[in-house]
């Protein structure tokens, strides 16, 4: 936990949350070689704002550039607009790379393959994601003439993207992120679909299967769909096109992937036809791109344009042509990672305008999410955003010129007659940007009303939304009990001491049905350029056929692609889509020898000193003891059967390492540090004493287990495709 004395040095006069601040300093500011930043939040602000309104000059010599960066400075500051979070690290850096998105093309030979890869690392070390179409690529077991040989497929090759990924992490403050698409005609598309079923494979990237309208069209008729090879363009085989739509649900049923992009749709959406048909996205699927292009984001937060329970749509006006401008700036400020990908972003100039703070501008407007209202809202406010960014586009083309490729596009000749980007409007994850501007997450419903925040000294903090604390002390039912059982659950709905007309506005993510989430993502999508990106909740016992029916209305709705998450799926382990039925083989464990040696290692957890010993004998490590150093009670009676259970498995030939992986990160309400280690609970204790006496190395922390933050145990919210902990920052989109 940040001192408060560090927190207002950091935050200097801005209105700045403690979240904002721990994100701030772990992950924007500048630092020294020690790792303690050398700017405060308005030196980052002020850092943005000068470099990017320097660009000005380059259009007018004589341009108050002064007076430009205190306007982009006055709408970072009062957290009215943020850009993407590689501009907010890099502008005025060394650095420099200020773009969040890039789709690189993978052509069907080993040269555009490994160029890709190549491309792939430079982008990731320079801070962005990648997107990728391996469509092109011949299926496994197509001849390859040059050598005589057969393919290996597109799969094959996605992994060594995967490892060159995870090889580099992104400019020390992000993790790469990937996009791989297949088409649903390509011949490998079934093992496609299932491929990160093992939820240990592929884990930097995120996957999707690109419909087409011809397949849609065949599962609703249950026809045959033909399958055909990308070198050849004939068709392998037909399969039935109901049964493949099937898997695709069951796989997203189990591990919440892939998603789904429709491919038809992104391109009717191509507002530069001309210059070629559009395959893939970024890794979050916002962002449709031709190949080499780039796009810069940036987000107004909603929340800051009401006044007096209504929208002012003076302010939100002049929110979005300050936004637009600057994000026109952003591009010719960028230090591109390569120079194709410089001029194929310099002839379209795509820009991405999206929104934060939609959950809460309802709350300030006493507007249920899940409700025709905010469906009106929803459209309202993005068709006026849609509007006034082509306005201020097109102001902006009068003095600097249309994008290059302006003639051809759909602006030319639709009477407006200029347009300086080919694209203004896009809806991203907004995840730490939103933590910084202190407001709910895209256009995502609150994912807790309440929730407890962990910090180092193992001390908990109940955090509450501020609207909800605010109404709760109006209305006269505010106690510190309260919020904390709230924090518990994260929602207030059957808490009867609140009033019901409370209960019903403050709704949360998992309390909204798919059916609205998927309304919501429409009701948006109308009026923006690019995509939408946004999580589709489901409750955990959802089924499969509750999936179908949310793919098949997103279809209808004229969607462009949907994530859908069902509650704890990740955490399942998926056996199989075959049709055998597996047989369960049951172990008997081998007796307690009866002479055996071993250690005792004390370590201290958030409910006390915990004494573990570990013993073996000649077969191997074959029990475990633990014990409080208090006796009696709950705690003691669970650790020992925790000891029993791993005594019981080590007897039985269970792996150590594979106990360990298995009590690794379990969490309790106390926590507690040793050595500069967390330890989260006493049965996390346990796995850190095996490790170090095993000689195992602990496992990475991973997805699997999908409520808790890796780096400091707050709440994980799952956000288009991304994990959000709105604690400290972390995220990963994959």
């Amino acid at each position: 936990m940040a001192p408060q004395g560090e927190i207002r040095e950091i935050a200097g006069e801005l209105p700045l949350s403690h979240n904002a601040v721990v994100v701030l300093k772990k992950r924007y500011l500048k630092k020294d070689e020690t790792g303690e930043p050398t700017e405060a939040a308005p030196d980052m602000f002020r850092r943005v704002a000068d470099t990017i309104a320097e660009i000005d000059r380059n259009y007018d010599p004589d341009a108050d550039v002064a007076a430009i960066a205190d306007k982009f400075y006055a709408h970072m500051a009062s957290l009215k607009f943020m850009p993407n979070s590689p501009t907010l690290m890099n502008a005025g850096r060394e650095l420099g790379q200020l773009s969040a998105c890039f789709v690189l093309p993978v052509e069907d030979d080993i040269e555009s393959i490994f160029d890709a890869v190549k491309q792939t690392a430079l982008i990731h070390k320079s801070g962005g994601g990648t997107g990728f179409s391996f469509s092109r690529i011949r299926p496994a077991n197509d001849p390859v003439m040059s050598t005589k040989g057969v393919a290996s497929g597109p799969i094959s090759f996605m992994n060594i993207f995967d490892v060159a990924t995870e090889t580099i992490k992104q400019g020390g403050t992000r993790r790469g992120a990937n996009m791989g698409i297949l088409r649903v005609d390509h011949p490998d598309i079934e093992s496609f679909i299932t491929c990160k079923n093992d939820t240990k494979r592929l884990t930097n990237f995120n996957i999707s299967v690109g419909l087409t309208d011809a397949f849609m069209d065949a599962v609703k008729e249950d026809r045959a769909f033909p399958l055909l090879n990308p070198r050849t363009g004939r068709e392998v085989k037909k399969v039935s096109a109901a049964q493949l739509f099937d898997l695709i649900v069951q796989s997203a049923w189990s591990t919440g992937e892939p998603g789904i992009v429709f491919l038809d749709a992104l391109n009717r959406g191509n507002t530069v036809p001309h210059l070629g048909a559009i395959e893939a996205t970024n890794p979050c699927g916002e962002q449709p791109l031709l190949p080499y292009e780039s796009c810069n984001l940036g987000s107004l937060n909603l929340a800051r344009a009401v006044q007096g329970g209504k929208i002012d749509y003076s302010i939100l006006a002049d929110m979005v042509h300050t936004a637009v401008h600057f994000l026109d700036n952003v591009i010719d400020a960028n230090r591109f990672p390569l120079d194709t990908i410089r001029q194929k972003t310099l002839d379209t100039r795509k820009i991405g305008l999206g929104v934060m703070g939609f959950a809460d501008l309802l709350l300030k407007l006493n507007i249920q999410y899940n409700s025709e209202a905010a469906i009106g809202v929803a459209e309202e406010v993005m068709a006026f955003i849609q509007k006034e960014s082509r306005q201020a586009s097109a102001a902006l083309a009068d003095t600097r010129g249309n994008f290059p490729t302006y003639t051809g596009s759909k602006y030319d000749g639709n009477g407006l007659g200029r347009m300086r980007n080919a694209t203004t409007t896009t809806i991203a994850p907004t995840g730490t940007i939103s933590i910084i501007s202190s407001c709910s997450s895209g256009i995502e419903p609150l994912f807790a009303v309440s929730f407890v925040r962990r910090v180092m000294e193992g001390t908990e903090l109940v955090e509450v939304h501020p609207y909800f604390e605010e109404l709760a002390k109006r209305q006269g039912f505010y106690s510190p009990e309260l919020m904390k059982s709230i924090a518990q659950v994260g929602s207030i709905r059957e808490f009867k001491e609140i009033p019901k007309d409370v209960r019903r506005l403050f709704v949360t993510a998992h309390e909204v049905s798919p059916h609205w989430h998927i309304r919501l993502q429409a009701a948006f999508q109308k009026y923006t350029d690019n995509a939408v990106s946004k999580t589709v909740n489901f409750p955990k016992q959802a089924t499969a056929d509750d999936v179908r029916e949310v793919y098949l209305q997103a279809y209808e709705l004229g969607l462009k692609g949907v994530t859908i998450y069902r509650d704890g799926s990740r955490e399942e382990q998926v056996l199989s889509f075959g049709s055998k039925t597996p047989k369960l083989q049951y172990i008997t464990p081998r007796p307690r020898p009866e002479r055996t040696t071993g250690v005792t290692e004390l370590i201290n957890t958030g409910c006390g000193k915990l004494y573990v010993t570990v013993n073996q004998d000649q077969l191997g490590f074959c029990e475990v003891f633990a014990q409080m150093g208090k006796t009696g009670g709950c705690a003691s009676s669970q650790i020992e059967s925790t000891g029993r259970l791993i005594s019981l498995a080590l007897r039985s030939g269970v792996k150590i390492d594979a106990i360990i992986k298995q009590i690794t990160g379990i969490r309790c309400p106390s926590s507690n540090w040793q050595n500069g280690s967390q330890v989260l609970s006493c049965p996390d204790a346990i796995s850190k004493v095996l490790s170090r006496i095993a000689e195992v190395d602990p496992p990475a922390p991973t997805l699997a287990t999908m409520g808790s933050c890796p780096d400091c145990g707050g709440a994980i919210e799952p956000e288009g495709g991304c994990l959000v902990c709105r604690s400290c920052g972390f995220s990963r989109c994959s």
